[in-house]
């Protein structure tokens, strides 16, 4: 197991940084922060290097997700920060998706089970990328599977994972974004006993006790926006983890 981590999430859409809450995505609006002076990225991205001093970030392309319009200049701008690492969801949903994005200097390319097309993507981008950059993001609404393929039981997916060549994956349930609603749902338990890789939780993270509950049980790491965004989890309690 990997040293636990804590990465902070942009969301990006209409090429800003915005607030998401409950996956809601006609409703999301420029976020405003207590510790981030401005909804544009790459000043976002630069006051989360320079000033709280992460060495990775989560971004997700909510224009590139939901429209098909990624942001590519916006993302090669921001790669050029050698000081930060970015974990890019930009909407994997086919092979091109997947070449496209391998030019790219990512420190790991999410392939999100919302978007994907077939399991045959997932292992193209195992291929391509190794087994060390491709994290699988397993997007859900209340528990249930946000997904095309063919299977509908969270439990179900991670089971086939090893067979897929995945070694990282993202419990993020959309309800939970943005909710600060705590705690740690049965099911990601239940998925932490049977899955030996990595994994990392979006959405609900509730406060700092939240983040050592994850640690605790051996969750790999948290993925924080809400909650530190708005001043819940304090950057001095961040720093006793990373």
């Amino acid at each position: 197991m990997s040293k636990f981590r804590i990465i902070p999430v942009l969301d990006i859409l209409n090429s800003e940084v915005v607030h998401a809450k409950k996956g809601e995505r006609t409703k999301y609006k420029p976020l405003k922060s207590k510790i981030l002076d401005s909804s544009n990225p790459i000043i976002a991205v630069k006051t989360l290097a320079d000033k709280f001093h992460f060495d990775e970030i989560y971004i997700a392309d909510l224009d590139s997700i939901v429209k098909r319009k990624p942001n590519l200049e916006l993302i090669s701008l921001i790669l050029k920060m050698v000081n930060i690492k970015v974990i890019l969801d930009p909407g994997i949903t086919n092979y091109e998706d997947i070449m496209l994005f391998s030019n790219f200097n990512l420190f790991k390319l999410i392939i999100g089970i919302e978007t994907v097309e077939n399991y045959d993507v997932i292992k193209d981008g195992v291929k391509k990328f190794g087994q060390n950059e491709i994290v699988l993001s397993i997007d859900m609404f209340q528990g249930k599977l946000k997904s095309k393929l063919d299977i509908f039981n969270p439990l179900e997916l991670i089971s086939l994972l090893e067979h897929l060549g995945v070694k990282e994956i993202i419990l993020l349930d959309l309800f939970r974004v943005g909710q600060k609603i705590g705690g740690i749902p049965p099911l990601y338990l239940k998925i932490r006993e049977i899955f030996s890789g990595d994994i990392l939780v979006g959405g609900g993270i509730k406060d700092f006790n939240d983040i050592l509950n994850y640690k605790k049980n051996n969750f790999s790491g948290v993925l924080i926006g809400t909650a530190f965004y708005d001043g819940s989890i304090k950057i001095e309690e961040i720093k006793q983890i990373i």
